[in-house]
């Protein structure tokens, strides 16, 4: 059910998209398939590494921070999808055990001047544990326009 549409993330508003928990099982499978450096699945070798103990791939904190963006914002709202992601920081390491939380606040907001039945929605993202911020990212969103207006103004 869409309920979530462009005029509903004007400039300022805050989004918080809940928690995630993350556990070692999934940052080895992930790691085994995607990105399978020993600081990603072996204990010792991390233990051993720069990040000292065993942590969760960058790509799969982007693909965690994804999933939590789809459950708590894309679901319900009427995404048109995105051109890209214009950045995004690893700033510490995720471990296992951490629990993730993802907010949101939107930047900039308008409505696209050549199609008025779609806004483009700038919107910085932040993932903090437990204990400190371990992500961040700037992306935009494309949402449908609640009642289409011809000329919008971007």
């Amino acid at each position: 059910m869409i309920d979530i549409w462009f005029e509903d993330l004007p400039e300022g508003r805050t989004l918080d998209l809940g928690e995630r928990l993350v556990t070692r099982e999934e940052i080895v499978a992930f790691a085994t398939e995607f990105d399978p450096q020993p600081h990603h699945l072996d204990d010792e070798a991390a233990a051993k590494s720069i990040l000292g103990g065993l942590s969760a791939s960058g790509w799969h904190t982007c693909a965690m921070m994804m999933r939590m963006l789809v459950d708590g914002l894309a679901i319900r709202a009427a995404s048109m999808g995105s051109p890209g992601i214009e950045e995004v920081r690893w700033m510490r390491p995720v471990r296992p055990g951490d629990v993730l939380r993802m907010k949101g606040e939107v930047k900039a907001a308008r409505v696209s001047k050549s199609r008025p039945e779609m806004g483009i929605v700038d919107i910085e993202w932040t993932l903090h544990n437990q204990r400190e911020q371990v992500a961040w990212m700037k992306a935009t969103g494309l949402y449908g326009v609640r009642h289409p207006a011809a000329g919008g103004s971007a």
